[in-house]
C-alpha cells in the first residue's frame, strides 16, 4: 500500500558520508570515508560545501542489535556556522514529553506537517530520516532544505538499494512469494528495510522514539511498528495519523500554512504513489472505484503494451541457487540487474497489475502496480525450478510460498517463522542453477528455453523412443495400484 516514501546506501565496513553535488547539471552521489583524524576532518570540511547546507557525521550511541554489523552513510543538516539547528527542548508538549524522535520522512505533505506537530505535541527534537530504496533521485532533491524549513534538526539519508534488493527482494523472489495471486510485494518488502534503518539511526543519534506518516487504515503502520517492536522494543512509537485532529488533505494544508511549513501541494485530489527499485504503486483518485479503467497517462514505468515495439526482444537470465546473477551472460549486482530489467521490461509494457486486494486491517482496496523487472525475474526463476525440483518439492514449496507472502505482506519480516521459511527456501533451491531464455513482446513474457547442470529432465527417459531405464510395461502394474482405491469404491457401489 502506498503511504510514505523512503530511500538507502551501499553498506561498507566503515562509516561514510553521502554527498550529492551538481556536476554539469546532474546529480551525483559518492561515498567519502568518515574522518578519523583532525587533518582528515579539515579536508572533509572543504568538501562539505558541495551539499545543500553543510553536513557531518553524527555521534554514535550504543547500536541496536541490527547495527552491529556495519555503519552506513549518515547526513545531518547543520546551520551555516556548523552548529546543530536545534537542541532538545526541556518543555513537554501538548501530549507529553519525548527527547528526540526519528521520523520516516519523504518530504511530502504528510511528513512535512508531522515535523512541527511532533515538536508542538511532544516538545521534542525531530530527526528526519530518508531511505533511498531506488525511488529515484528526483524524490531526494531539496529534502535538506524542506526538512530544515519544517523545523527538523537533522536530515539523515541512507542508501539502502543494494541491501533492499539482496536481502529483501531476492529472498521473496526465491521463495516465489506472491500475495493473493498477483501482488509481488513491492511496498511490503521495502518497509522492514526502512524501519530497520530507522532503529539503527535512533541508536546513533540517541533518540527515544520513532515516528511514521502511515494512516490508521493501511498496512504500512503494521509493517513499520512490528519491525520496531522486533528490533528495539524500548523505542516509543508515535503515529500522528492515529492521534491528531487532521482529517484529510485540506486540513494538512491549513496546518502547514499555520506553522509556515513550505509545501507545494494543492487541495486537488491526486494519486497516492509509492515507488522503489522493485515497483511503483498507484492508488486513490479514480482508482477508488474498481469499475474505472486506469488512465493511460497514469503509468510511469511501463509503456502501454499497444505502443510497445512491434519486434520481440530476447534475453537470458543467469541464476545460481535460486537467485538471479546475470543478464545475457553479464554478471551484475542485484540492484544493477533489477535496474537493467526495469528499463527493458518497461519498454515492452511488461509488469502491469490491476487488483483488488484484502488489506491486513480488514478492508478491501484497489491498486495498480507496475513491476517490469520483477515480473521478468519471477518468470525466469520459477521456470528454472521446473528442471531442478521434483513434484513433491514444487508442491510443498508452492504451499509454503503462500504463507511466506502472507507474512511479508503483514509486516512479519523479523518473525522467527518467516526466517525459518526462508531457510527452507534457501535449502530447497540450492540446486536451482542455470539459465532461462525469455521473449518479451507487448506486455507478455514467454519462456523460450531453459537449461541447468542440475536438471532432473532426462531426454533418454522422456523420449517416446525405447529406454533401458523406463520400461513402458511397468506402467500397467503402477496404474492398477494407483487406481486401487477408486476401483474398490466402484466395486462397492455396484455390489461386486
Amino acid at each position: 500500500m502506498a503511504e510514505i516514501s523512503a530511500t538507502s546506501l551501499p553498506s561498507s565496513s566503515s562509516s561514510a558520508l553521502l554527498f550529492r553535488s551538481s556536476h554539469n547539471g546532474s546529480s551525483k552521489c559518492q561515498n567519502v570515508a568518515c574522518p578519523r583524524t583532525t587533518s582528515q576532518f579539515q579536508e572533509l570540511s572543504v568538501r562539505r560545501s558541495q551539499l545543500v547546507g553543510n553536513a557531518v557525521v553524527t555521534g554514535h550511541a550504543s547500536p541496536s542489535r541490527t547495527s552491529c554489523k556495519k555503519n552506513q552513510a549518515i547526513r545531518a543538516v547543520l546551520s551555516s556556522d556548523g552548529t546543530p539547528l536545534a537542541t532538545d527542548s526541556k518543555e513537554a508538549g501538548l501530549r507529553g514529553k519525548l527527547k528526540k524522535v526519528v521520523l520516516a520522512y519523504s518530504g511530502g505533505l504528510d511528513t512535512s506537517v508531522i515535523v512541527p506537530w511532533l515538536k508542538e505535541n511532544y516538545g521534542c527534537e525531530v530527526v528526519c530520516f530518508t531511505a533511498d530504496v531506488g525511488q529515484g533521485v528526483q524524490e531526494l532533491d531539496g529534502l535538506e532544505r524542506k526538512a530544515k524549513a519544517s523545523g527538523a534538526s537533522q536530515l539523515v539519508v541512507k542508501d539502502l538499494t543494494e541491501e533492499f534488493v539482496k536481502d529483501y527482494i531476492f529472498p521473496c523472489l526465491r521463495a516465489g512469494a506472491i500475495y493473493e495471486r498477483k501482488y509481488l510485494l513491492g511496498t511490503s518488502m521495502a518497509r522492514p528495510v526502512i524501519a530497520k534503518a530507522m532503529v539503527d539511526v535512533a541508536a546513533e543519534v540517541g533518540a527515544d522514539a520513532v515516528a511514521h506518516g502511515c494512516t490508521g487504515k493501511g498496512n504500512d503502520q503494521v509493517r513499520f511498528e512490528l519491525t520496531f517492536f522486533s528490533l528495539n522494543p524500548e523505542l516509543q512509537v508515535v503515529a500522528p495519523w492515529r492521534e491528531w485532529d487532521i482529517q484529510g488533505r485540506e486540513d494538512a494544508i491549513e496546518y502547514a500554512k499555520k506553522h509556515n511549513v513550505p509545501i507545494t501541494a494543492t487541495k486537488k485530489s491526486i494519486y497516492s504513489r509509492d515507488r522503489n527499485l522493485w515497483h511503483i504503486s498507484h492508488e486513490g483518485d479514480i482508482l477508488e472505484d474498481p469499475a474505472n479503467e486506469p488512465k493511460k497517462d497514469m503509468y510511469m514505468l511501463t509503456v502501454d503494451p499497444e505502443d510497445a515495439p512491434d519486434q520481440p526482444e530476447y534475453i537470458e537470465i543467469g541464476i545460481e541457487s535460486g537467485l538471479p546473477v546475470a543478464l545475457n551472460g553479464k554478471p551484475l549486482s542485484p540492484a544493477a540487474l533489477l535496474t537493467e530489467l526495469n528499463t527493458i521490461g518497461g519498454k515492452h509494457g511488461i509488469g502491469r497489475i490491476d487488483m483488488v486486494e484484502n488489506r491486513l486491517v480488514g478492508m478491501k482496496s484497489r491498486g495498480v502496480y507496475e513491476t517490469p523487472g520483477g515480473t521478468i525475474l519471477f518468470a525466469a526463476v520459477q521456470e528454472l525450478e521446473s528442471l531442478t525440483l521434483d513434484r513433491e518439492s514444487i508442491q510443498v514449496k508452492d504451499s509454503l510460498a503462500l504463507k511466506y507472502a502472507e507474512m511479508v505482506y503483514a509486516g512479519r519480516w523479523f518473525d522467527p517463522l518467516r526466517e525459518s521459511l526462508n531457510a527452507f527456501m534457501e535449502k530447497i533451491t540450492e540446486k536451482t542453477t542455470g539459465s532461462v531464455s525469455l521473449k518479451l513482446y507487448k506486455g507478455s513474457v514467454s519462456v523460450t528455453g531453459r537449461k541447468s547442470p542440475n536438471s532432473l529432465y532426462r531426454q533418454d527417459i522422456s523420449s517416446f523412443e525405447g529406454s533401458e531405464i523406463y520400461n513402458q510395461a511397468d506402467a500397467a502394474g503402477f496404474i492398477r495400484l494407483y487406481g486401487l482405491p477408486m476401483r474398490v469404491r466402484a466395486m462397492l457401489e455396484k455390489g461386486i
